[in-house]
């Protein structure tokens, strides 16, 4: 997940008290929340207390006076620095303190009061599923609920994600991001301001092998079948002739396991499609579609006799990966930061291990990057759990923390870092990779 500070703002105090200057953190590029030093200092310490000070990255020093606009913009990068650190390291990213503070900032900023609402759920196949929810509900309290709405048992809601999508024109959907534990799923969707923007339910799992633990259920069962149909029939599913016909004539049977068992036999199944994007493999500026799934991102292009073309990158031969956003200023501005910007434009670079002592860097050019970016991380994290013997079911939040104080030695080695790029002229603070490559292992490769 990208946190950023693209910006500031000079605010007036309560009751026409002195004026403060405001930070907006950004996730994923849009506002989440806005809050002030003062706040970000309590996060601060409230955390050294809990986790001790040698555990805290650097966080930026008190002022006696006021600060100049440089001093304010070096301190804007220390705190974008300092969010960026608190939420890649697994226990400090996954801290009720960490999330609960973003949590309150977000409906403080988009002043929405605490009430009951009727929430709308989408499924992969359309259809919607109202849940009763408390606007100050999070991510994983809107999971069960929709859970106990369609009467999936507790120890499956782990195998499945609320995803924040973009419908669009032709009811087609584009994934923005899956719901973190940070947010309100509510305040997030409505902040948005525009119906295009949905809640979907989705499988979060990329290892075909859990389909086995989904399908002893039969509501699991039916989730499971609902979203293998709708990828087919987006195309997302690659699918012979013969293929086709039987699958509908399952279908028409309503085998909906034998149809499965012939859908983790396709190509692509389980994955995740991206819209139409830019690529620099196998040549500058090619046109590609990118699809996440069983460890890998698969970029198909069509070469110019029409003829569909596929190029499969495996996670565990990614040393490492980085998002960089760029935002040009116009030519000759002295705009401040966050002012008069034009679009951002984001890609996703990972180096990879063409053969052996051959690493080349791939990068693809996309408004979804970070998205993919986090798909990448997710089929990492699912890998290093499976290697300690880990579950993905839902377990106590003892048993949760149990295993995440298990598994963070393993994590810190993927969690997502600031590296270096020969090929870029962004910022530091732009550029974050993740060492999948080491983390996992030689034997893997």
């Amino acid at each position: 997940m990208h946190f950023s500070i693209p910006e500031t703002e000079s605010r007036s105090g309560d009751s026409g008290g002195s004026a403060y200057v405001a930070y907006n953190i950004h996730v994923n590029g849009v506002l989440h929340c806005r809050v002030r030093y003062s706040q970000l200092l309590g996060l601060h310490e409230q955390l050294r207390k809990e986790y001790g000070a040698n555990v805290l990255p650097a966080f930026p020093p008190k002022k006696l006076f006021s600060l100049t606009p440089a001093e304010v913009e070096q301190r804007r990068e220390q705190l974008e620095k300092y969010m960026q650190a608190v939420r890649q390291d697994p226990l400090l990213g996954s801290s009720e303190t960490f999330n609960s503070f973003l949590r309150r900032a977000q409906q403080e900023t988009q002043q929405v009061p605490t009430e009951e609402v009727s929430l709308e759920v989408l499924l992969s196949n359309g259809q919607k599923v109202l849940v009763n929810v408390l606007t100050s509900d999070q991510t994983e309290d809107v999971l069960e609920a929709v859970a106990a709405k369609l009467d999936l048992p507790d120890d499956l809601i782990g195998y499945f994600s609320l995803f924040l999508v973009r419908e669009k024109e032709d009811g087609a959907f584009s994934f923005v991001r899956k719901l973190q534990e940070f947010e309100l799923p509510y305040v997030s969707v409505t902040s948005l301001r525009s119906q295009e923007y949905k809640i979907v339910l989705r499988k979060s799992y990329w290892d075909s092998a859990y389909d086995d633990d989904v399908m002893e259920n039969r509501v699991g069962l039916n989730l499971l079948y609902a979203q293998t149909v709708s990828d087919i029939e987006r195309g997302w599913i690659l699918v012979t002739k013969e293929q086709h016909r039987q699958l509908k004539s399952l279908q028409e049977k309503v085998s909906k396991k034998e149809f499965l068992r012939l859908a983790q036999t396709l190509r692509h199944y389980g994955y995740l499609r991206f819209d139409a994007c830019v690529a620099d493999f196998p040549e500058k500026d090619c046109p590609v579609v990118v699809s996440a799934g069983n460890s890998e991102l698969s970029l198909q292009l069509r070469l110019p006799g029409q003829q569909l073309r596929e190029g499969s990158f495996r996670v565990t031969r990614m040393r490492c990966w980085r998002v960089t956003s760029s935002v040009p200023l116009p030519s000759g501005s002295t705009s401040s930061p966050g002012r008069g910007r034009g679009e951002v434009r984001l890609e996703l670079a990972f180096e990879y291990l063409m053969s052996k002592d051959r690493l080349q860097w791939v990068t693809i050019t996309s408004p979804q990057a970070i998205m993919m970016s986090i798909c990448l991380q997710s089929m990492v994290d699912e890998l290093m759990v499976k290697k300690s013997g880990g579950s993905i079911r839902k377990e106590s939040p003892d048993a949760t923390r149990e295993s995440m104080v298990k598994l963070s030695s393993k994590l810190s080695a993927v969690s997502l870092r600031g590296i270096g790029s020969p090929s870029t002229d962004a910022s530091a603070s732009d550029v974050h990779g993740n060492f999948a490559f080491e983390g996992i292992g030689d034997e893997d490769l």
